[in-house]
């Protein structure tokens, strides 16, 4: 379990490499016409030029051709993840379609490294924070967060995280001999939109959201 303070090593290396992710994705993307840059990443175009999309529940716009990117709600502009996240999404993308494939963490390319890490601080964490009441927090949790209903383990709910990008949370029950458990899953397509150690701190903020959400509900 993460110490306060500390954060995922995924998150630590996207940090650590925003700045060449964010110039490298700019200077690619600013050769690509906005249509075809509309089509492959599913972003909706508006009249006036800017790309919509919406990621972890907010909308974003991204200005052609500056890329600049903004909050739609407020006009702020988000945090250098957000962005190094947004504008890498948009040079990753291919046009591949969703594929309602779910596999877990471990099985994304080179997701078998950080796999334990990321069960310990997305999916065990999730668990605990729930507690006893876990089944039940988890589902009002996840449908207030709007996710879809799936049929995995006792409860699982599939969530739309970027146009082309979906993740989902499940929940198995215990009993007298296991524990819980929570696991948060991702398409197989995914990485063809976003790398491993970037799904697994989308992963992270699924797990972060839904303890929000249920401690929201508690309140």
């Amino acid at each position: 379990m993460l110490r306060s303070g500390e954060q995922p090593a995924e998150l630590q290396r996207w940090h650590d490499r925003l700045e060449p992710l964010v110039a490298e994705a700019r200077k690619r993307i600013a050769g690509v016409d906005p249509s075809e840059l509309a089509a492959r990443s599913g972003c909706a175009r508006d009249p006036d030029g800017f790309l919509r999309l919406t990621c972890l529940w907010q909308q974003y716009l991204i200005d052609l051709p500056d890329l600049t990117v903004r909050q739609s709600d407020t006009g702020r502009e988000p945090s250098a993840f957000t962005q190094a996240l947004l504008l890498t999404y948009l040079d990753a993308a291919d046009g591949t379609a969703p594929s309602g494939r779910w596999i877990a963490y471990r099985d994304l390319p080179g997701g078998m490294f950080y796999a334990q890490a990321f069960h310990g601080y997305a999916e065990i964490h999730l668990v605990r924070e729930l507690g006893d009441g876990g089944l039940e927090a988890f589902c009002r949790a996840a449908e207030r967060l709007g996710g879809e209903r799936i049929e995995i383990g006792n409860a699982g709910y599939a969530f739309q995280i970027l146009p082309r990008v979906h993740l989902a949370a499940v929940y198995w029950l215990g009993d007298e001999d296991f524990p819980s458990q929570a696991s948060i899953l991702f398409e197989d397509s995914a990485t063809h939109y976003v790398s491993t150690d970037g799904l697994a701190v989308l992963g992270s903020r699924v797990a972060e959201a839904l303890m929000e959400a249920a401690r929201t509900r508690k309140e």
